[in-house]
């Protein structure tokens, strides 16, 4: 898929400033086809996250009224929006141009709809049926990992639903005999709580490619082992004396059949395993293996299956975190005032964790553990495992941030990682006859990302005092250097610290020959160090005269 044109019509975010905003963001000419991640780029607090945030919104909403069990919550109802990209259905050999959209009138409740371009005109699709399900992403996968967490609203209130969904499930009192499962949300929000499981699965169930593409910057060859703690009893969760749907009874957390079935998986390929009655701890230890991975793989087909039930364990951490944080959080929510990083657990109170998580080291002998590794290797694994795992027809990605750990090194390789990575916009895909279709909107405060972009697919975004502004370029941004992106899109002219800058403007007026030497002998090399050589030489030439 293609995102080609968002208008936010009314969001009640970023003060009002998104209000009105329409942003082209894209043609439609090259189809769906070429895999381009498209930049937004701008100083802090310009709109970029809260941008990313009202698209996760608007199709959430839009989810809500078409698969609803898929996504349980309403999601922002002040939100107005169009929203319009193009996408390929299954067994279609031309993509599809898709407008979504809620927008109303006065007291005129805002009507929700999903359209197909047809000609000139738009044609209106009913909402339920399965032909117009195809027209919506698989999946909208968000990623952050600084400590504002706007882009992450929208994700938690659909994994709210989900978990309510749960909760009633295990905890019904009068269960039918095969309760149905339920549904996967379509928002998919990973950050730093869901590092280990996205590299756990890649790792278990990637191929050899995935697995280098994931490890190499890291230095690391493989993963050695690791083990999982399970505690359903535990003194810091709340306690159920709820006779739940799962044909067993738990002590403490209830769990649906689900929930147990994943259990049992975890035991049944682990290498050894330990099980505490009083607590309801299990101890699952795995050594790394063929057969582990033969075993692993036996259960779940594809890495995101994986990812999920791992996810879905960890999910029940949240009943770990204090009632009065837990509320609070919810409050926060549902009011849609929620901008700081989610409460969690201790490690030793949590009801699901991972622990000696070890790899074998690319060179040398012996084992590396997991916590020895930097945030940027973190970051990298995390964010390549995530593209590497939805690896399927229209996924689209919104990723906040996702070089703000790295080096300037692994700055400037960031996007050919991406577009080289072997499943990179679907390519997984090919061999089926699938063309890549997927799509990636990402935001950033450097020029590393945008010099390897086109400036097509870069947008600046700046905010005055009554909205927020978006422009493309007014130079080509790719291939430009970094002091010349600096300038365009971050009005940083020269490129250099604030300091240094000051001085030499000073020292630009000052008639002291002296004082200017001593200045230049401080300064290392850059344009604005030769301009003032150029003013000495000119002073000296008049005190000569």
């Amino acid at each position: 898929m293609k995102v080609t044109r968002v208008h936010i019509i009314k969001a009640a975010t970023c003060g009002g400033l998104l209000d009105g905003l329409d942003v082209g963001m894209r043609g439609t000419q090259s189809g769906p086809e070429r895999f381009e991640p498209l930049c937004l780029v701008g100083p802090n607090g310009a709109g970029k996250s809260q941008f990313l945030q009202v698209v996760a919104e608007a199709f959430q909403v839009v989810f809500h009224a078409s698969v609803k069990k898929e996504e349980r919550e309403k999601g922002n109802e002040d939100l107005q929006f169009e929203i319009e990209y193009v996408i390929r259905r299954a067994r279609a050999r031309e993509g599809a141009l898709v407008r979504i959209s809620r927008r109303g009138e006065g007291k005129r409740r805002p009507a929700i709809k999903i359209e197909r371009r047809d000609g000139a005109d738009w044609i209106e699709c009913p909402m339920h049926e399965r032909a117009t399900r195809e027209l919506l992403p698989a999946r909208i996968v968000g990623y952050t990992s600084g400590d504002n967490e706007t882009l992450s609203l929208p994700f938690l209130v659909s994994r709210g639903g989900y978990a309510e969904a749960v909760r009633k499930q295990a905890l019904d009192r009068v269960p039918r005999s095969k309760p149905d499962p339920i549904p996967d949300t379509r928002l998919m929000l990973v950050d730093y709580g869901t590092h280990l499981e996205v590299l756990v699965a890649n790792l278990l169930l990637g191929s050899m490619e995935e697995k280098e593409a994931l490890l190499r910057d890291a230095k690391l060859k493989d993963l050695h082992s690791f083990r999982c703690v399970i505690q359903l009893a535990h003194s810091a969760v709340p306690r159920s004396s709820a006779r739940g749907t799962s044909t067993r009874k738990r002590k403490g957390v209830q769990l649906t059949d689900e929930l147990e079935r994943y259990i049992d998986r975890l035991k049944r390929c682990s290498t050894c395993h330990a099980y505490d009655e009083r607590s309801e701890t299990y101890v699952f230890d795995f050594l790394v293996t063929d057969q582990t991975r033969a075993a692993f793989g036996a259960f779940w087909a594809k890495t995101i299956e994986l990812y999920s039930a791992l996810h879905k364990l960890a999910m029940l951490n949240d009943l770990a975190i204090p009632k009065a944080a837990r509320e609070r959080l919810l409050r926060d929510i549902k009011t849609r005032r929620f901008a700081s990083r989610l409460p969690e657990p201790q490690d030793e109170d949590r009801v699901f964790r991972f622990e000696q998580v070890r790899f074998l080291p690319r060179v040398g002998e012996g084992v590396v553990d997991y916590v020895s590794l930097s945030d940027g290797e973190h970051q990298l694994a995390q964010i390549l495992g995530t593209m590497c795992m939805a690896s399927f027809a229209n996924v689209l990605f919104l990723l906040d941030e996702p070089e703000s750990h790295f080096n300037p090194q692994w700055r400037v390789k960031f996007i050919s990682r991406l577009l080289d990575l072997p499943t990179a916009g679907g390519k997984r895909g090919e061999a089926d006859g699938a063309a890549a279709q997927q799509d990636c909107l990402l935001t950033t405060h450097s020029p590393f990302v945008p010099s390897d972009m086109s400036r097509e697919n870069v947008l600046i975004f700046r905010k005055s005092d009554s909205k927020v502004d978006v422009r493309r370029p007014d130079i080509e941004t790719f291939g430009t250097t970094f002091d010349t992106i600096l300038g365009e899109c971050f009005d940083v002219r020269p490129p250099m610290s604030e300091m240094p800058r000051r001085e030499i403007e000073e020292l630009m007026k000052s008639k002291n020959c002296d004082e200017i030497k001593t200045g230049i002998a401080r300064l290392g090399d850059s344009v604005e160090k030769v301009f003032l050589m150029d003013h000495l030489r000119q002073l000296s030439k008049q005190e000569g005269a």
